[in-house]
């Protein structure tokens, strides 16, 4: 009867792999297996092969010391590129490129929902050049808020083709449908993916914001002496503390609601008579004068402490308003009808 294998530490990483797989079951080492590289497989079955009879001693040690490489991994990042490297380990060039364009382009999980993401200015410069029928198959799949608005910017006499399309639609063969995503994601997304970058005024306004209140003076006052024009363009892209104004009073509610009310005492000890008034008209008179109260018992307080609290309610209400919970106006006046 062959002797069996008692000494872990003179294993090579093959053998390690290959004992940990013979470990886990047949089933769950095939899986392990399609993941692989055809040059990997070969390695790990030949020192598979010539293993021999191995102690259930060596086998724990494996399990154990591998279960300890894992925990001491530590806090992992996960970025694109780590991704993109990955995926380039097992699958070809092409897909892997047509998987990051996807996952760099508008989120969603189907590619409806990815056009739901995408500027409804840039969809309808690319819509106006297909066919109208193809044109309101996309129109009935999208939200209807996005295709409205999408719509509203073809030319007129277009639009009014693309509506009449839609009025005659009826069902629409899976074959078509899948063609025409096949097409949006070949034409459209990997495009949008590829030429989409960030304009740079609206990089650096993000930037200013999480300035403190002194640097940000100093490098806009700065700037307009070298480009008024980009700083003007940058302070109409900011959004401060004080611009909590242009939020309606069921959205400072809200608001206010996200945030600790530490925070928020902090933030208005340093706040104008416009923005205190604004919180405090959307509080309850009770909760007002509790509010009041915290705000006194603060005493005197660091400027850069209050900063740092209203950068903290400015970053909540952007949150907020990213997942549709408020309305930030543009500033603009609204038309009203009477």
């Amino acid at each position: 009867m062959a002797r069996a294998r008692e000494d872990w530490r003179s294993l090579t990483g093959p053998q390690k792999a290959a004992i940990l797989m013979l470990a886990l079951g047949e089933e769950a080492a095939a899986r392990l297996f399609a993941m692989m590289h055809e040059d990997e497989i070969k390695e790990i079955s030949a020192a598979m092969a010539g293993l021999g009879v191995v102690s259930a001693s060596v086998v724990e040690r494996l399990c154990v010391e591998f279960a300890d490489q894992i925990s001491a991994t530590g806090n992992l990042r996960g970025t694109y590129e780590s991704a993109e490297r990955l995926l380039l380990k097992s699958l070809p060039k092409d897909r892997v490129a047509q998987i990051m364009e996807e996952i760099r382009g508008p989120a969603g999980r189907t590619m409806w929902d990815k056009l739901g993401n995408v500027n409804e200015q840039l969809l309808a410069n690319y819509l106006k050049n297909e066919y109208p029928q193809t044109v309101a198959l996309v129109l009935s799949r999208v939200r209807p808020d996005h295709a409205a608005r999408v719509l509203q910017l073809l030319p007129e006499n277009f639009a009014l083709e693309v509506v009449m399309r839609m009025l005659r639609m009826e069902s629409v063969q899976k074959d078509v449908l899948e063609s025409v995503e096949r097409t949006l994601r070949m034409e459209f997304m990997s495009n949008l993916a590829r030429t989409q970058r960030r304009d740079a005024h609206e990089l650096m306004a993000d930037i200013f914001n999480n300035l403190d209140r002194s640097a940000e003076s100093r490098f806009l006052a700065a700037l307009e002496e070298r480009n008024r024009e980009a700083a003007e363009r940058i302070k109409s892209l900011m959004f401060t503390f004080e611009d909590l104004t242009r939020v309606d009073g069921a959205g400072i509610q809200v608001l206010m609601r996200a945030v600790e009310k530490e925070t928020l005492a902090l933030a208005l000890k340093g706040a104008s008579d416009t923005i205190r008034d604004l919180f405090f008209k959307n509080l309850s008179e009770r909760a007002g004068k509790m509010l009041k109260e915290d705000i006194a018992a603060l005493g005197p307080v660091r400027l850069k402490d209050v900063e740092e609290a209203q950068a903290a309610i400015v970053a909540a209400a952007k949150d907020l308003a990213a997942s549709g919970q408020i309305t930030i106006s543009d500033g603009r006046e609204e038309e009203l009808v009477y």
